[in-house]
């Protein structure tokens, strides 16, 4: 099992070019399913989930190439309908698979989706919305969803759910009729998706928004597609510069997608500048502590930036309260934060931290994703060495993170 063992202490300064968005590049690699022929998809993060998404599509019988960033997806035999157990148990976007699986050959079997313990994630809403494009769903033991002769409907969502906003989308491209999802998730994924859905010949409209139309059209062609940059990890490295007193360039992102962290940032005292593609972050030597940061869905604070938030604020002036209204079990961190010094109490979905002046390096475990990020950000400003777990989970959702803190300045190496 590997670790990143950190020497905290150093001020993070350079450049980094932000990596493709592993929330966009998930659900659209699912959706070469629905291709008849190849998706050349450039823009792709070297990440473990892509390569267990890339499994899956091997299995389902998709010919596939992953080099230099760019994976060519020939989908133009299918052979199996079945996503493999052991593949599903390691990836919750495995679940995305549902829609386009059932459009393009009216079954799919799989078995409850794996991935982050970070609280529940009822698959109820994806469920729900396929029931009403007209499958039949049997839930005995596995998922197995039939339905070959989809139908355009409408649907209401109960709450803007990112994957079953997805799942209907991919479910309803090759649909008769028309679709109206109402209470769509207005995520940036969600627009990137129907871009390249729209690049394969599908008829979607209005993503961004709350409610998204899709017209049904019989068959997609080819085509080739740039995915987005990643917001969330692009986050990530702004607040490693805030947390360190340092500067960072990000570039290749796209700033509209970030105002929510930049806003705390700068109320955390933060100077930053933008232009459309690019960003400067200069960070003071300590941060102040951010009055409230509550997590919505987009466009308010991302839950996936909380943890990381968090762990800046630790060593803030002042007090900060945050408040977790997404998952219920997103401060698994938290304990974590503690073992290294930080001063943090919780209520519940509320945590308030308080500040303190510094934090020591501690043996610490990632048991998520992004509570492994949180704590690795947290031993680049502990006083002495930290050493972080779990690493793999890490590896899920970042693409040489321990490289690119390295090349800013970090004492980081894996062991």
């Amino acid at each position: 099992m590997s670790l990143y063992r950190i020497t905290g202490g150093h001020r993070l300064t350079g450049s980094i070019k932000v990596e493709g968005a592993k929330n966009a590049v998930l659900p659209i690699l699912a959706a070469t399913v629905l291709n008849e022929g190849e998706s050349v998809i450039e823009n792709v993060p070297a990440l473990n989930d892509v390569v267990t998404m890339l499994e899956i599509l091997k299995s389902l019988g998709c010919r596939v190439k992953y080099q230099d960033k760019t994976v060519v997806v020939d989908s133009s035999n299918i052979t199996s309908n079945e996503i493999p157990t052991v593949l599903v148990k390691q990836m919750r976007s495995s679940i995305v698979l549902l829609g386009p699986l059932l459009g393009r050959t009216g079954k799919v079997i799989t078995s409850y989706p794996g991935g982050c313990a970070i609280g529940v994630r009822p698959i109820d809403l994806h469920l729900k919305g396929l029931r009403k494009l007209g499958a039949k769903v049997d839930m005995h033991g596995q998922i197995i969803c039939k339905g070959e002769n989809l139908t355009g409907t409408e649907i209401q969502l109960d709450y803007p759910s990112v994957g079953a906003t997805e799942n209907i989308m991919l479910a309803a491209v090759l649909a008769k009729g028309e679709t109206i999802i109402r209470n769509a998730a207005k995520e940036p994924e969600i627009v990137d998706l129907q871009g390249f859905l729209n690049s394969m010949g599908a008829k979607v409209y209005g993503a961004g928004n709350h409610v998204i139309r899709i017209e049904g059209v019989k068959k997609l062609h080819s085509c080739r597609y740039t995915v987005m940059t990643d917001r969330i990890a692009a986050g990530t490295y702004m607040i490693a510069a805030a947390i360190t007193g340092g500067e960072v360039n990000l570039e290749n992102i796209v700033v509209e997608h970030l105002h929510s962290i930049i806003d705390k940032l700068r109320e955390s005292g933060c100077i930053i500048r933008t232009n459309c593609s690019n960003l400067r972050l200069i960070a003071p030597e300590r941060l102040r502590a951010v009055d409230l940061i509550r997590t919505l869905p987009y466009p308010g604070f991302p839950t996936d930036a909380q943890p990381q938030m968090m762990a800046a604020m630790c060593t803030a002036q002042g007090t900060s309260i945050f408040v977790e209204t997404i998952f219920e079990n997103r401060y698994r961190h938290i304990d974590e934060l503690i073992k290294l010094g930080a001063d943090i109490k919780v209520d519940g979905r509320i945590a308030v931290i308080r500040g303190v002046p510094r934090l020591s390096g501690a043996l610490v475990t990632a048991k998520d994703l992004r509570g492994g990020a949180a704590l690795v950000l947290a031993g680049l400003a502990a006083e002495g060495v930290t050493e972080v777990e779990g690493v793999e989970h890490i590896d899920r959702g970042y693409e040489n993170l321990g490289r690119k803190l390295k090349n800013m300045g970090a004492d980081i190496i894996m062991v």
